[in-house]
């Protein structure tokens, strides 16, 4: 009988403690979001010196402020949804002297979608299925006289204006 209930709290407490990385089937578990979010679109619109300011107005407070690189920003995301792997992006954004933003480096690039990343630089597919040759494509031009042709020519004279600065308010 002695044996029998050791060998029930033995057994109950290795069931206990098993359950904490075993997975049972049918429950949800949480996907665990840390960090950043950084989107190509906010990449997209840094520019070569901007402010610490203006920059932080573009993506949020930095993760990682180091106090030996103070002209260094990290900006770390990573996701593990619920039982799968962990991904994680990072983006370091280099200030110069002036505190202007000088240059960056990590998982995006400016200007290249991850769509185009992965597919190549050209957008449109094309499939060449080898029955016809490969021929240039080319622009034909509006038949005089006509309406499209009266539409180009007034795109091409249209002259660009300069929008008035305001001046800057006085304040006392």
């Amino acid at each position: 009988m002695q044996k029998l209930k050791i060998l029930s709290a033995v057994l109950g407490s290795t069931l206990a403690l098993s359950g904490c990385s075993f997975s049972f089937p049918g429950v949800y578990k949480l996907d665990i979001q840390q960090g950043n979010v950084v989107t190509q679109d906010m990449i997209d619109q840094l520019r070569p010196g901007m402010t610490q300011r203006q920059v932080r107005f573009i993506m949020g407070n930095p993760l990682i402020q180091d106090t030996f690189h103070p002209l260094r920003w990290d900006y770390l995301y990573s996701i593990q949804p619920g039982g799968g792997a962990r991904q994680q992006e990072r983006v370091a954004l280099y200030f110069n002297q002036e505190l202007t933003l000088a240059g960056l480096s990590g998982d995006f690039m400016p200007g290249v979608s991850r769509n185009e990343a992965i597919m190549g630089s050209g957008s449109s597919t094309q499939i060449d299925d080898g029955s016809s040759p490969a021929q240039p494509v080319s622009e034909e031009r509006p038949a005089p006289g006509s309406l499209l042709e009266e539409i180009q020519r007034e795109v091409d004279e249209v002259k660009a204006t300069p929008v008035p600065t305001p001046e800057p308010l006085e304040v006392e």
